[in-house]
């Protein structure tokens, strides 16, 4: 594959011989491991052991919307009553607001960890144990790019993050800085993990693979909250819902769904297709289990973008894609700047006393993965890794999503055997134009990235090869100052 002979190129490094992160380890079995309880409840999640030491954990991008819930999350953990949440953030402004909700929640929840704040990331990562990424290049400065060109050739996009050409143009940004984060990780923290949280996951991941040897999984939520929504649909208690998933990030499977040893399924399907209220609530995920069997793990907003059957048509966008995240056109585009400056107003408020500052620990899996290490306790998280064998039918030393078993050893990857080869065949067709992506990134390499949107499966779709090269060259052009020299 080309994963394994990719250069790097880079002005601190040009050349640099790709290296692998995963190496070829014995994956754990997983068969039941779906069973695990992701519960936002902390007691029921079965870690009740101490940290033992104090801990020192990097937060980048620490604007980022997740900051609080993780932070508190971190302050959470038994026993981590001391240590230094390092925050780094290039906007001096947004890092000045959450150093000082920080510290407002440490002073709330009777913490002692201390709280620093610089733009200097190096200086921030020298002797860090964890490092949360949650970075994002260019802030709002290219959402309407991102959105409104391809629209012009067709191309509907919802959120635009992930894949699609707003996915390849945010990979385009975002890979380059972060691979510079991972060199200084490697030589100022080279024992520490990277938890990534910044989309787009999946290319992030597999650049990471390709170019560097830190310790790195990438983090979603998508698997807790598909499954709790599953026993909502399903009218089945949580704690007796029996699932196994795997696929790739946004786009992984419940191939097991059963309470007390009935598969849920056939009930599941027959209840959407004699309920249109509720297809109304998931349309694109609901009406692809009809079609393909299975259920998969993310909003029908953001799945609905990576097919290439819902959003090619202005009429097949009104039957099937519904508003806001159900798959409003340019809903992304078109909020997150209102969502961004919301949520340092918010913070402002939190940080005076005038709005609610909410410190119950999360289901995110930053922290129970953090305890479970330092712990030695037991912990199954779903995370984004190199497929090394895993997925017995996705390509291999491309990405994949599965449970991962979280201890002492660090995070080890489990064996998920064979999707159905439906099921497969859609996460293949993402991984094809991913890992062209990723490759585009990390040798900085035009072509490739226009080759890997001649592979998306809705901007295929839609426009013909030189449709799609000319909307590659005006998106260059009009991203220029956030992109890699050569673009």
């Amino acid at each position: 594959m080309a994963t394994k002979t990719v250069k790097r190129a880079s002005a601190k490094s040009a050349g640099k011989t790709a290296k692998k992160s995963a190496k070829k380890a014995s994956p754990a079995k997983s068969k039941d491991l779906g069973h695990f309880e992701h519960s936002k409840k902390a007691d029921n999640l079965g870690i009740r052991e101490a940290v033992s030491r104090p801990l020192k954990v990097v937060f980048l991008g620490a604007g980022s919307g997740f900051f609080h819930r993780l932070f508190t999350d971190v302050l959470s953990i038994p026993g981590a009553a001391k240590g230094e949440m390092a925050l780094v953030d290039v906007d001096t402004e947004r890092l000045e607001l959450a150093q000082k909700l920080g510290e407002k929640i440490v002073a709330t929840m009777g913490s002692q960890w201390t709280v620093t704040a610089t733009t200097d990331r190096r200086k921030a990562l020298a002797g860090a144990d964890y490092i949360i990424n949650c970075i994002e290049v260019s802030g709002t400065d290219c959402v309407r790019f991102d959105n409104d060109i391809p629209l012009k050739y067709g191309v509907d996009q919802c959120i635009g993050d992930t894949l699609g050409p707003g996915g390849l143009m945010k990979a385009l940004r975002t890979v380059p800085v972060f691979l510079d984060v991972l060199d200084d990780v490697e030589s100022l923290c080279p024992d520490a993990w990277v938890l990534n949280y910044t989309n787009p996951m999946s290319i992030l991941c597999l650049s990471a693979a390709m170019a560097s040897d830190v310790k790195l999984v990438g983090l979603c939520h998508s698997v807790q909250g598909s499954s709790h929504q599953l026993a909502k649909y399903a009218d089945v208690p949580y704690a007796e819902l029996k699932w196994r998933c795997g696929g790739i990030n946004h786009l992984a499977w419940f191939t097991e769904l059963a309470h007390k040893g009935q598969d849920l399924y056939p009930a599941l399907c027959e209840k959407v297709r004699r309920d249109p209220e509720l297809l109304a609530k998931d349309p694109v995920r609901f009406d692809m289990m009809l079609h393909f069997g299975h259920f998969v793990t993310e909003s029908s907003g953001h799945f609905s973008e990576y097919l290439p059957y819902y959003r090619k048509r202005p009429e097949l966008i009104r039957k099937h894609c519904g508003e806001k995240y159900n798959g409003g056109s340019g809903f992304y585009a078109r909020e997150w700047p209102g969502w961004r400056k919301a949520c340092d107003e918010n913070r402002r408020e939190q940080i005076a006393g005038k709005a609610e500052l909410k410190t119950a620990r999360s289901w995110e899996y930053a922290s129970w993965i953090i305890q479970a290490i330092e712990t030695n306790a037991p912990f199954v998280a779903y995370c984004s890794v190199p497929n090394t064998g895993l997925i017995d039918n996705l390509p291999q030393d491309n990405i994949c999503e599965v449970a991962c078993l979280c201890d002492a050893r660090g995070i080890t990857p489990t064996h998920f055997g064979p999707l159905p080869p439906q099921c497969a065949a859609i996460c293949e067709s993402n991984l094809r134009m991913i890992e062209l992506a990723a490759i585009a990134c990390v040798e900085r390499s035009r072509e490739a990235a226009i080759h890997s949107l001649l592979l998306d499966p809705l901007t295929a779709a839609v426009c013909s090869p030189g449709e799609i090269r000319s909307m590659a060259g005006e998106l260059f052009a009009a991203e220029k100052k956030f992109l890699p020299e050569g673009f």
